[in-house]
């Protein structure tokens, strides 16, 4: 069965970085555009960002842009997103989720905190 596995989440400082990973499992990694996604509370669920089955298009979210990067190692199985400059308004529930614009499964998610 599908999985994905978010992990990398955690408390960080504003200004500051971290790295999320998903660990896919249950089908052809390379075959198929990922997402990450996030939800706050009080607050509706935010896509961030996507790429494409082979790395070749990415999209962003407009207020992540030139700080968050995500990136895919279809050999591992993995998607990332590089987090720098973090700001408070960053801090939410981040999650995986597999597709490009249509999404039909996603992880548990892994909690980024911002606050100093």
């Amino acid at each position: 069965q599908v999985q994905l596995v978010e992990s990398g989440g955690g408390l960080a400082q504003p200004g500051g970085s971290l790295t999320l990973s998903c660990a896919a499992s249950g089908f052809t990694f390379g075959d198929y555009a990922m997402t990450w996604a996030r939800q706050a509370p009080g607050k509706g669920f935010e896509w961030v960002s996507s790429i494409y089955n082979d790395g070749s298009k990415t999209a962003y979210l407009d207020s992540v842009k030139g700080r968050f990067t995500i990136s895919r190692d279809n050999a591992k199985n993995t998607v990332t997103l590089q987090m720098n400059s973090l700001k408070p308004e960053d801090s939410a529930l981040y999650l995986c989720g597999r597709g490009w614009e249509a999404y039909d499964y996603w992880g548990q998610g892994t909690q980024v905190t911002v606050s100093s």
